[in-house]
């Protein structure tokens, strides 16, 4: 059950007299705090950021949070929003006041984050190959073979390394305990990374004080990694790589381009390639240039016009039959979508015990099935309590909140889980921690998640210190997605160290 969230952080107050008449004291909170321990005081690894904003006035405060936001809108740091007709541009609202983890912490997630990735992998190796998993009914069958992402197009073909999913994004959040548990996994084309880079640079630019005597952890490498893991998907040297964009209509557009220009590798649409002899190039000032590898952004049906949609005017005609011959390698993989779909996300567990036969280093949220008769059942009683999603769903659309909801709404989403139940999950409301913000009455918590990036090759898996912490800005709200106006803040992982609380 939802409690309110809209407490202030007394501790983390400006000393002025305006911002101390204006603010109440701290309530108690089931939610884990990231910045305080139970009993009010600040944790260790927060000390000196707390100090820092003590020594500053709310106007002072309010100044750098405005000055991060003319930072993005400088950059054309953008998202759009498809729920609004009018398809509106926004800049994603940033939050001065950092998320610290620590780093004994943060190789718990990491490591996790790898570990569920490799396994990830694994799988989809498997169900477009031996198929073993499902003959030996871990995970049923239809389930795979039926879902709408999986590609015939990937059956028996061979990926250098088995790697499917170059790049992937986990969604990570903490319960009331402050356990560590993953939400959801992102396999096909996760978007993100470039608010982390810019949350960081802005951090460095109006905190560069705090920063320096955090040591913070890098991860402005993160550019050259995802090049580096692009360049080892490839046996060929030196290979020409490209990112395959939707166009600037796309909300993740910013991230496509500014990507683009870190790597040094040229942002491309559908009219700069084409297919010849079963080889995809690139046109160019220079002539025609022969790709070898394409980052792609945009979602299987959209590749290619001949093997998918054939309305597709984003993709290459053509590309499926040079990727079947080898001659082009596509990041992520066509077909990883199934592997991350919510309603297979409860089998996670189970398949880093078959592939690797390991303990799951972090938690899945427990979740109900709706194909099945039994949890479809209890989610209709009790769905007021729940959480509702769309099985293919993203970005916080399509789903239902029950505790928030009205009786409408509930029963509006009865009639979709009766008609549609394979397409719907349900998990319990989770009490997902919290973290300070600034708003107008002062500092108050929000609650937050956490999108570390995970880069997979066949030489190494690599994971920057950090992530993409995305804010719920509105007060009790449990979405955090930028497209349902949620925030961002900077990452900080920090090495303990013992003059951590001294100032």
């Amino acid at each position: 059950m939802l409690g309110t969230v809209e407490h202030t952080t007394d501790a983390l107050m400006p000393n002025t007299e305006e911002t101390t008449k204006a603010l109440a004291t701290p309530l108690e909170s089931k939610f884990f705090n990231e910045m305080r321990h139970a009993d009010g005081s600040i944790r260790d690894e927060f000390i000196k950021i707390q100090q820092w904003l003590s020594e500053k006035s709310l106007e002072e405060i309010e100044q750098l949070n405005a000055q991060a936001k003319q930072h993005f809108i400088y950059e054309g740091i953008t998202f759009t929003v498809y729920s609004d007709a009018a398809g509106t541009e926004r800049t994603i609202p940033f939050d001065i006041v950092p998320r610290i983890i620590e780093k004994k912490q943060w190789d718990i997630v990491s490591d996790g984050c790898k570990q569920r990735v490799k396994a990830l992998n694994a799988f989809l190796h498997d169900i477009y190959h031996e198929q073993s998993i499902l003959k030996e009914g871990v995970i049923p069958a239809e389930q795979v073979l039926q879902h709408e992402a999986y590609q015939p197009w990937m059956l028996n073909f061979d990926v250098k390394g088995q790697i499917y999913s170059h790049i992937s994004g986990v969604d990570i959040i903490r319960d009331g305990t402050g356990d560590f548990f993953v939400l959801e996994d992102n396999l096909r084309t996760p978007s993100g990374v470039s608010y982390m880079l810019e949350s960081r640079k802005i951090s460095e630019k109006l905190m560069p004080d705090i920063c320096d005597k955090y040591h913070l952890l890098g991860i402005s490498q993160y550019p050259q990694l995802l090049k580096q893991t692009l360049i080892e998907s490839t046996d060929v040297e030196n290979p020409v790589i490209v990112i395959l964009t939707p166009g600037h209509f796309n909300s993740a557009y910013f991230e496509h381009a500014f990507l683009a220009q870190e790597m040094g590798v040229p942002l491309v649409n559908a009219k700069d390639l084409f297919v010849e002899h079963g080889k995809v190039f690139l046109k160019s000032i220079h002539g025609r240039k022969q790709v070898d590898v394409i980052y792609r952004r945009l979602d299987d049906d959209f590749l290619d016009p001949l093997a998918f949609r054939p309305d597709s005017v984003l993709g290459v005609a053509g590309l499926m039959s040079a990727y079947r011959n080898r001659t082009v390698v596509i990041a992520n993989a066509p077909g990883t979508g199934v592997a991350d779909d919510k309603s297979i996300y409860p089998y996670v567990d189970d398949m880093i015990r078959y592939y690797l036969n390991e303990q799951p280093i972090l938690k899945n949220v427990p979740t109900y099935q709706c194909r099945k008769a039994e949890d479809l059942d209890y989610v209709l009683n009790n769905i007021e309590k729940l959480v509702v999603k769309e099985a293919q769903g993203s970005g916080g659309y399509g789903m239902l909140i029950g505790p928030q909801a009205d009786e409408l709404q509930i029963e509006e989403f009865r009639q979709k889980l009766r008609f549609k139940p394979h397409a719907y999950i349900a998990q319990p409301t989770l009490a997902l921690s919290v973290s300070p913000i600034l708003t107008e009455q002062g500092f108050s918590d929000r609650h937050i998640d956490l999108r570390p990036f995970v880069l997979s090759s066949q030489k190494e898996m690599r994971v920057v210190p950090g992530g993409l912490t995305r804010v719920a800005m509105t007060e009790g709200s449990l979405v955090v997605n930028s497209s349902q106006g949620g925030g961002i803040k900077d990452t900080w992982v920090v090495e303990r160290r013992d003059e951590m609380t001294k100032i």
